[in-house]
């Protein structure tokens, strides 16, 4: 029996969901290793900080001024100053005096500073805006215990007073390239699998039929030889009428054999 050939080409439907599963795939590594980078090391690297009860010891505004950029259009950008705001307090985790910083952002913007403030052409919108945060901590917060976020193998000697990232950010990182790389690999492995099965079930096919197509060229091979026999035994009618001949083998008469008369025989 000749071997069977069974097409192993996608269809195109076919073709694009698996373009579409690698492409998921490649947006899932490419967003994990992107997100990892700017998200999820700052992210673990906060999280890393200790809660703490904080007590304001001292509110500082020194005479140094600091530049800021502000942008004002498309191409429109500038510089503005801003005063410095020191605010020093009492970490109950290490029981020393350390200054206080708003979040991990402006303590790497300017370490130097409690507070920075959003960046305004004008200098005097950034210097009320210190001021307002001077009082409040001055008048409101300087009696209390509020919490405060301290990593004693980063920054002994500064502290949080919230966090820029919290276990969300983490999640959110996580989450959703893990989706589209699962998604991704789940659609690959179903057209293939589908595929797969649509190739044996061709191949059941073409064998059946192979199978179908060789037993009735037998039959019609057969065909004319059985109608010759019949015929032959239908042309001899004293083998189809006599029992006798048909159940006993085949007689034959002696090769010198004489008929005798019946008037020889009275005589």
């Amino acid at each position: 029996m000749a071997k069977i050939r069974v097409s192993y080409e996608y269809s195109e439907a076919e073709d694009k969901s698996i373009r579409l599963g690698l492409f998921l795939i490649a947006c899932g590594i490419l967003s994990l290793f992107i997100l990892g980078f700017c998200w999820l090391s700052p992210t673990l690297q906060s999280l890393q900080s200790k809660p703490a009860n904080c007590t304001v010891v001292s509110v500082l505004r020194p005479e140094e001024m600091f530049e800021c950029v502000f942008t004002c259009g498309a191409d429109c950008k500038g510089t503005s100053l801003y005063p410095c705001l020191q605010i020093f307090v009492n970490n109950s985790e290490s029981n020393s005096v350390a200054l206080l910083h708003f979040d991990e952002q402006q303590l790497v913007l300017n370490p130097k500073c409690s507070y920075v403030p959003p960046c305004e052409r004008d200098n005097q919108k950034n210097r009320d805006s210190v001021l307002w945060w001077e009082d409040y901590f001055t008048k409101e917060v300087s009696s209390q215990s509020f919490t405060c976020f301290f990593n004693q193998q980063r920054r002994p000697d500064d502290v949080l007073w919230r966090r820029s990232h919290d276990t969300s950010v983490l999640l959110h990182c996580v989450l959703w390239p893990m989706v589209s790389l699962l998604l991704g690999t789940l659609i690959v492995l179903l057209t293939v699998c589908a595929r797969s099965l649509a190739v044996r079930a061709e191949a059941l096919q073409k064998r059946k039929c192979s199978y179908e197509v060789c037993h009735d060229l037998s039959a019609a091979a057969a065909g004319p030889s059985d109608r010759r026999v019949n015929k032959a035994d239908d042309l001899n009618p004293r083998t189809n009428s006599d029992p006798e001949l048909l159940s006993s083998p085949t007689r034959t008469l002696p090769l010198f054999a004489v008929p005798v008369r019946r008037r020889d025989r009275e005589h």
